[in-house]
């Protein structure tokens, strides 16, 4: 009989490229959530079927599945709209994950959940590499309700004897992503611009989104009502100077990258992962973020028609 996968947020960045993982390992996956695909490219994604809509007990309920596992990637994804909206932020992020445990607890108790959260809910970390142990003071009403989220699953998993996991996640990225600062960067580099946010001197861990998909697999394994937390990024630290300068190599531009000094609200200056708990797990980072940005460089140039 084969396996069963729910991936929430399946359409988004993460969720097609852990859907597709899963699907290589066997996995019939399912996914819902919000955005509308044709059936060749959302099975080129490993889905075999697709419900859009929200994320609400009513919908998960009317699907003609009960999972085996249960990744819930759908959820905000952006610290801005957090703080212009939050009362949404918390729908999307807390409200929706609420939906999924209950779904899981009365239809599915047999099944294993791994949350992909993110490093936000450390807010400005002390010291680095940032353990799983560390204080959770988020710094913006994204990284809160993140918080809030891994809270209701923890506490779903003690209560109510289910498996669950949580992935705290730093900066991922990939091919095939149309926002944050990689995406950002190479739009105002092609139009020929040179200023950028920030001082260029905060650091960010970068996992390859490839990495982030195999490592929230390799969670499920792990799973349980004491539901384990692992960090998720490659282990090093990177200036975004050093990535902007990067993309303006890879680009093709003689240009160097100038720095306003002008920080985002919400941002805290520094992110690196120790990922020494996700490794003791059997997992191992993969695309180092010299390589990925070569491949991101690649993709982008591709995608807008440069070669």
């Amino acid at each position: 009989m084969t396996d069963i996968a729910l991936v929430t947020g399946a359409h988004g960045s993460i969720g097609r490229n852990v859907a597709v993982t899963l699907a290589h390992q066997g996995w019939t996956v399912h996914g819902i959530g919000h955005g509308g695909w044709g059936a060749e490219e959302r099975r080129s994604w490993g889905i075999e079927s697709w419900t859009e809509s929200d994320i609400s007990l009513a919908e998960l309920r009317s699907l003609d599945i009960r999972p085996d596992i249960i990744v819930h990637c759908a959820g905000s994804g952006s610290v801005g709209a957090s703080i212009s909206d939050p009362h949404q932020d918390f729908h999307r992020t807390v409200s929706a994950t609420a939906c999924v445990l209950e779904f899981m607890r009365s239809e599915c108790p047999q099944a294993t959940l791994v949350y992909p959260s993110s490093a936000a809910v450390y807010g400005i970390a002390e010291h680095f590499p940032i353990r799983e142990d560390a204080a959770l003071r988020p710094a913006s009403p994204y990284g809160a309700h993140k918080r809030q989220a891994e809270d209701l699953v923890r506490d779903h998993a003690r209560l109510f004897n289910l498996n669950a996991a949580v992935v705290r996640l730093f900066s991922i990225y990939g091919e095939g992503f149309r926002k944050q600062l990689l995406w950002d960067a190479c739009r105002r580099i092609c139009a020929d611009e040179t200023e950028f946010f920030g001082t260029g001197l905060e650091t960010r861990d970068w996992l390859h989104v490839s990495d982030a998909a195999k490592l929230m697999i390799r969670a499920a394994d792990h799973a349980g009502p004491h539901c384990p937390v692992a960090n998720g990024g490659f282990g090093v630290a990177v200036t975004v100077a050093d990535i902007v300068g990067e993309l303006f190599d890879l680009m093709g531009k003689n240009d160097r990258p100038v720095f306003c000094g002008t920080e985002r609200q919400g941002d805290p200056r520094d992110y690196q992962a120790d990922i020494s708990r996700a490794m003791a797990w059997g997992w191992r980072p993969s695309v180092d973020w010299r390589a990925g940005l070569s491949r991101y460089a690649t993709w982008f140039r591709k995608e807008c028609g440069l070669e």
